[in-house]
């Protein structure tokens, strides 16, 4: 959810100071893109896993300030709600058998900090959407004690004017429908973001690559079909979060104001053109300002943090955000892949991740890019589709007409994601354990999403209602999870 901020609401002039800041910012940024000031060595990668806490019940435990305290370790910070954690893992090069050695560090990581956890009565869980979470969990004190997601809450439905409406049909005809007085919706949200350095003049091809390439990605990893005990679609996260922060009410939904949550509309030739959108079409929720000066700071040869930019930008939430960031003094560019659930496995989040780089970096170096070959709207509809029916979609893609993901992938995708892996630098051993994950899931048609469906029919089946055979169904998963073997694996109880 970003930094922390000062304030829990604003005044109309801090607003209006805000604005002008921004402003001035886009201006800089805009000089910026010509100047030698951004950081060109080896591009770095960055992961980022939200996590849920349970408690002996598999229900929801809002215990993240114990269980902070207990983990004690700075790389796990609180999310939104108080059930929620995120780990955050530093930057590292993608070359070599560093895949390996993240993947060692991860589970390290993340057994120490569960075992932590464990002490103040709770357990940690990568997926999706928690199956066990339900209304009555996100009522009283469920939000996480800082400022800035306060402030997010009091600043969304002041631009509302009223309370959001969830209303989600899954394809077996079970619903969510329900107002809501908070955004704790969103917190059922949990993901993994993965961060890729890019060099101003490869960003616009990279981005559309990334844009192109996010219904493959989501139908592969789909892990969240369950939300307050309905059947939805493979991964509800993505429709969940975009009506739990949708800051318009009815009438601007029907003047086709845009949302927040945003896939875009249209391939870019600059990431200056995602920030100018940005500062057009999206008030600010947080109207921070800071006191610099950001063409004096730029004029005197030296990167400006572009504070105002920044924050705006971390509310829009582009299912592929571009990020601009001052590290040590220099500038660098990065996109924030936001579309991939968290889990099951490290080994799954790994594959899913060493997927998206390989097949990324061969979209974006193609003489002929698939998004000069296909409009933004079929990559549109084509997430659309992959979030509704999972592994399961049909795909359009130039040259193949509509296709299903496991020919698309298995056919196409996984040997350009091999192909841009090695073109990384990327070892052998590191391509043939992670890219097998993903060939093997695509070939079984068995995800995340899948497996916690069947896993639900199968307790039902034996008599039990639907509350009962989620905790039954979670309790094999947390068991599950913890082996580290891919979920395709997975034997369905």
């Amino acid at each position: 959810m970003g930094s922390e901020v000062g304030s829990r609401s604003y005044t109309r002039e801090q607003r209006q100071r805000h604005r002008e800041k921004v402003r001035e910012d886009l201006d800089v940024l805009e000089r910026m893109l010509t100047s030698d000031l951004f950081e060109l060595d080896r591009p770095l990668t960055g992961l980022e896993i939200e996590l849920n806490l349970i408690d002996d019940r598999y229900d929801p435990a809002f215990t993240n300030v114990e269980a902070l305290e207990a983990i004690a370790d700075p790389g796990f910070q609180t999310e939104l709600a108080r059930y929620n954690i995120e780990l955050n893992v530093p930057p590292r090069p993608l070359d070599g058998d560093a895949a390996l050695e993240l993947e060692a560090d991860l589970r390290a990581s993340l057994n120490a900090a569960d075992a932590a956890a464990r002490t103040v009565g709770s357990r940690i869980v990568a997926v999706g959407i928690l199956p066990t979470l339900m209304p009555e969990h996100l009522s009283g004190e469920w939000i996480s004690a800082n400022n800035r997601y306060a402030a997010l809450n009091e600043s969304i439905f002041v631009a509302r004017g009223e309370d959001v409406h969830l209303d989600i049909t899954g394809p077996t005809g079970e619903r969510v429908s329900r107002y809501c007085e908070s955004i704790a919706p969103e917190s059922a949200c949990t993901s993994v973001q993965l961060h890729l350095q890019v060099p101003p003049d490869r960003f616009a091809d990279t981005w559309n690559a990334a844009q192109a390439l996010a219904a493959p990605q989501v139908a592969l990893a789909a892990n969240s079909p369950f939300l307050f005990g309905a059947r939805l679609h493979d991964e509800t996260r993505v429709e969940l979060f975009g009506q739990a922060t949708d800051t318009r009410p009815v009438e601007l939904r029907n003047q086709g104001v845009r949302p927040r949550v945003f896939f875009g509309d249209r391939w870019v030739t600059s990431i200056f053109d995602l920030f100018e959108e940005n500062v057009r079409f999206f008030p600010a929720l947080l109207a921070e300002t800071s006191q610099e000066d950001p063409a004096a700071v730029f004029d005197s040869g030296t990167a400006p943090a572009l504070a105002e930019l920044v924050l705006h930008n971390g509310t829009v939430y582009r299912w592929n955000r571009p990020i601009y960031a001052v590290v040590d003094g220099r500038a660098h560019l990065r996109i924030e892949n936001r579309v991939l659930p968290a889990g099951p496995t490290v080994v799954d989040v790994l594959a899913n991740a060493a997927f998206y780089y390989g097949a990324l970096r061969t979209l974006a170096d193609q003489d002929r890019p698939v998004w000069t070959r296909m409009s933004f709207a079929a990559a549109e509809q084509n997430f659309a589709a992959s979030h509704h029916r999972g592994i399961g979609t049909q795909l359009y893609w130039p040259g193949l007409g509509h296709v299903g993901v496991d020919e698309l992938v298995l056919r196409h995708l996984l040997p350009q994601a091999d192909e841009g892996l090695r073109r990384w630098g990327v070892s052998t051993k590191v391509r043939d354990r992670y890219l097998s994950v993903i060939e093997e899931r695509a070939a079984r048609g068995v995800n995340g999403a899948t497996w916690q469906v069947a896993a639900v029919a199968a307790f039902e089946s034996q008599g039990q209602d639907r509350p009962t055979a989620l905790r039954h169904m979670l309790a094999a998963y947390v068991e599950h999870m913890h082996t580290n073997e891919p979920v395709h694996t997975w034997p369905v109880p």
